[in-house]
């Protein structure tokens, strides 16, 4: 060895200087007692150095890194599967990383002996500081054992080893000569700091933006935008009770379901007779027509002049109280699924008429009205016939009703025809329209259109033939309604054979579109 000798450096309050030990004064010299120093005060603070260990002092304040390249070599695994950095024997020969009782006297070691790991320098006395120093009793090693420091001297620790800290506690510089300790409770505080701002950047994965949804609040505000946001409201003028209800366009339309088509029918058919409803509702709302409603009390009325309908309380009691409860939400599912859907014409909503039964065609609106309109053009309907109970009908008539309800005089019509009772002595049909449906007839010497016989005489169709029997008229009708527009069995029969409702309706109203009740009646007012 070059060095032998062990060097003492005392420090007081953060300044060191070295000691020889031979020039250390011997305990009593001074023939005062030693006195530990109160805490605060600038106590002396012992530090021993070895031979060989200035050096790597030195590199590791350097350094400024525990975990030096040395350390690195020298890892090798330690108890319980711990890898760490090896330790070498102690000044007691004791090695391997288990921790060992603090300030616990060597054997053979007298009292008074310099501290653990320091050799007495030859020839000189112990390193140690002067003054009478009661040797460590039993009870006082016992204690610093069990962590605790004996009274009237100083302990020093011996820590046991962790991973990465070989020697870091021995040989890392304190400030101000006094190692400074962070309580446990502080470490706990920045560790779960560091969690709660490391949390959030765990929670969102890479590349999941989507927004948090917002927590519930109070509802929004209507739109600025006058009938965007707002469910339209309609008026009815109910004839039974002369009052009008006011209720909005949805359930209005559940109302007109129940009273026009039946409710047994398939919901394709359903929903083509809502859209129409809808339309023929939002164009008056669109309109502001108020004709027909007595006094302009309302926007329609509940009879066929404009829609059927069954007044709310009524529809809703009633229906419960016969058990049709799944009827009537048949017709609510109906109303539901068509939502806002409208018929259009070049941008406007259509007059989407409708009627019962067809004769097996519909009707040119002119040849019923007197106005040509582009989409009730006359077209097909063979599936009337075949499941319509109102298809064909026939009444009889008292020969006396038939002249005085048409305005004829009582010889025009003779009491009773000849041959084979056909009435065609008296009854001229002069033509037919596109729709199969009689346009003009001469009857007892006076020409009439189809429709004003139809009106006059209460038939269900403008479509009849006349026959006398015992002086009676039997009359016989095939269809039943005007017969412009959708027909409500005819859209039956397409439902049947798997049409849809806008299939069923683009049959019946010819190059029609579809649009929404609120882009249609925004920008209204």
């Amino acid at each position: 060895m070059k060095d032998s000798k062990v060097r003492v450096k005392v420090g007081i309050a953060g300044k060191e200087r070295a000691m020889d030990p031979k020039t250390t004064p011997e305990e009593g010299a001074t023939g005062q007692p030693y006195q530990v120093p109160a805490e605060g005060s600038a106590a002396p603070v012992l530090k021993w150095e070895f031979p060989g260990e200035l050096e790597k002092t030195s590199k590791f304040d350097k350094a400024h890194n525990h975990d030096s390249i040395s350390d690195k070599k020298e890892s090798e695994p330690g108890p319980r599967g711990h890898r760490g950095p090896a330790r070498g024997p102690d000044a007691f020969g004791q090695s391997g990383h288990g921790p060992r009782a603090a300030h616990t006297p060597p054997p053979d070691r007298p009292a008074g002996a310099p501290a653990h790991g320091a050799a007495p320098a030859p020839g000189g006395p112990a390193a140690m500081p002067q003054g009478p120093h009661p040797a460590p009793e039993p009870q006082r090693y016992a204690q610093a054992a069990a962590g605790r420091a004996p009274r009237g001297g100083r302990t020093f620790r011996v820590r046991p080893a962790r991973w990465g800290r070989r020697g870091f506690a021995a040989r890392r510089p304190a400030a101000g000569g006094r190692r400074v300790r962070v309580h446990p409770a502080i470490w706990a505080v920045a560790v779960l700091l560091a969690l709660a701002l490391a949390l959030p950047l765990l929670v969102v994965a890479p590349g999941n933006n989507t927004p948090e949804p917002l927590p519930p609040g109070p509802a929004p505000l209507p739109s600025a935008e006058p009938g965007a946001a707002e469910e339209p409201t309609v008026s009815v003028y109910l004839t039974k009770t002369d009052t009008v209800e006011e209720l909005p366009l949805e359930q209005y339309l559940v109302g007109v379901l129940a009273a026009e088509m039946p409710a047994e029918f398939q919901l394709e058919a359903l929903k083509a007779q809502a859209i129409a409803a809808r339309t023929y509702i939002v164009q008056r709302l669109a309109s502001g027509d108020r004709s027909g409603v007595p006094d302009g009390q309302a926007l329609v009325t509940d009879t066929v002049s404009h829609q059927a309908y069954i007044a709310h309380d009524e529809l809703t009691e009633e229906w419960q109280r016969l058990g049709k409860g799944a009827e009537l939400g048949k017709l609510q599912q109906a109303v539901k699924e068509t939502a806002g859907l409208v018929m259009t014409y070049k941008g406007k909503p259509i007059t989407a008429s409708f009627f019962s039964t067809s004769n097996g065609y519909t009707e040119n609106s002119e040849d019923y009205w007197k106005n040509e309109i582009p989409y009730l053009r006359s077209v097909e309907s063979p599936w009337d016939k075949q499941i319509s109970p109102k298809y064909k009908t026939t009444v009889t008539m008292p020969r006396s009703e038939f002249v005085g309800k048409l305005g004829l005089a009582d010889g025009a019509v003779p009491v009773s025809a000849g041959g084979d009772g056909n009435a065609s002595s008296f009854l001229k049909v002069l033509s037919y329209t596109q729709g199969h449906r009689i346009e003009s007839v001469r009857v007892g010497g006076k020409t009439f259109t189809g429709r004003e016989v139809r009106e006059k005489l209460g038939l269900r169709s403008s479509q009849f033939s006349l026959v006398m029997k015992n002086g009676e008229i039997e009359i016989t009708t095939y269809g039943n309604g005007h017969g412009v527009g959708m027909s409500q069995y005819g859209a039956e029969g397409m439902a049947r054979e798997g049409y849809e409702a806008k299939e069923i309706l683009k049959h019946y109203y010819t190059n029609i579109s579809f649009d929404k009740t609120s882009n249609l009646l925004s920008s209204k007012k």
